[in-house]
């Protein structure tokens, strides 16, 4: 008997925990948890030269709808180019030719 009487719990809480102290500590981990997962994609998909501040990549992005768009990031700058198909026109200078081969590769050869 002496053992209930030395851990019962009080109705005002003096022995016993709050219940919501925990809950700082599940946020805590699943920050953790959320870091760790885009290190991981990144890392899958071959795309830690986005982290590193001194790379050059470019990637390609086509959306359902069909309309494309170029990211490319030199150093910490990063530009995104949307690519249309709607003929040009204007002057210019001639700069070379293109020309296609059977397997389907386009070669430029300058002027």
């Amino acid at each position: 008997m002496r053992y209930l009487n030395k851990h019962r719990f009080s109705a005002r809480g003096e022995h016993g925990d709050d219940p919501l102290a925990g809950v700082a500590n599940l946020f805590d981990a699943s920050i953790v948890f959320i870091v760790a997962m885009m290190l991981a994609l990144f890392s899958a998909w071959n795309m830690m030269d986005l982290l590193d501040p001194n790379s050059e990549v470019t990637i390609a992005k086509k959306s359902a709808d069909g309309h494309v768009e170029v990211l490319t990031k030199k150093g910490s700058e990063i530009k995104v180019s949307k690519v249309s198909d709607k003929p040009l026109s204007g002057s210019g200078k001639r700069l070379g030719t293109a020309y296609q081969l059977p397997d389907g590769k386009v070669v430029y050869v300058p002027e």
